[in-house]
């Protein structure tokens, strides 16, 4: 089977033309924007056998997604493919900044109600949203660093090691980052309640990674076949800031 894939190095997958690539793109950069905008301001708790309730951040069901999309984006197309990904998941939270921002300072309607709910529910995405975009941009070029020197030392074996790994650095890195800069001096967040919820969502969405690596096995196995070729970022400029060689 991986004698069908053609082995590329990092300059020659950036200059790639891929047939899926557009679609996992378009799927992490919905996930991002919906697990930031619902799931990240909301804590909720699960009653844990001998512990009692511990809180966590909802968003950690669903954002976690992106971090494999992530993984599968290095895996699969290579660094240089997933800084575009990341790249464009950063314009896209600029823009959702941007337009809660103007629709929340938009004058109601004398007759709507809703504006208090509105703005408790939007009113915070500025900051919430200002606090993803670092601890995104930076959780996600550690853990695409990450990935792509691991597959070039495991010599693409072992995608549970690279991937997990990854993903330990990567989501530690967000953590540490994402909720004292969005929550920390907030209504309701103490700072040993954000360090709480900061370190249960670094293991969480560790564990999540750890429990979906079949899912990850299948997806980056079914895209190889596919795309038919397998990228190793030898002679990749790993800089986020590098411009990409363009597709043939």
């Amino acid at each position: 089977m991986d004698g069908a894939r053609a082995k590329l190095d990092g300059q020659a997958g950036a200059r790639r033309a891929f047939r899926y690539f557009d679609y996992v793109m378009a799927a992490f950069v919905t996930i991002l924007l919906l697990s930031n905008v619902i799931g990240a301001g909301k804590v909720a708790v699960i009653d844990l056998p001998l512990v009692g309730l511990w809180p966590f951040g909802a968003g950690v069901l669903f954002f976690p997604i992106s971090y494999i999309l992530g993984d599968v984006l290095t895996e699969v197309y290579g660094y240089a493919h997933a800084r575009r990904c990341i790249w464009a998941g950063f314009a896209a939270m600029l823009f959702m900044a941007f337009m809660a921002w103007v629709v929340v300072e938009l004058p109601p309607a004398p007759d709507w109600g809703n504006q208090a709910a509105y703005e408790a529910v939007f009113g915070q995405v500025p900051r919430i949203v200002f606090a993803s975009i670092v601890a995104f941009w930076a959780g996600e070029f550690v853990n695409s660093y990450v990935l792509a020197k691991m597959k070039i030392w495991t010599q693409g074996k072992a995608l549970w090691s690279r991937t997990i790994g990854s993903t330990i650095v990567g989501q530690g890195v967000d953590s540490a980052l994402f909720y004292p800069l969005a929550f920390l001096g907030a209504a309701g967040w103490t700072g040993d309640l954000v360090i709480t919820v900061a370190l249960t969502q670094w293991a969480l969405k560790t564990g999540w990674e750890a429990l979906l690596t079949p899912v990850t096995y299948a997806v980056v196995g079914y895209l190889k076949r596919r795309e038919g070729v397998d990228v190793f970022d030898t002679g990749t400029d790993f800089s986020p800031f590098a411009k990409a060689g363009l597709p043939e």
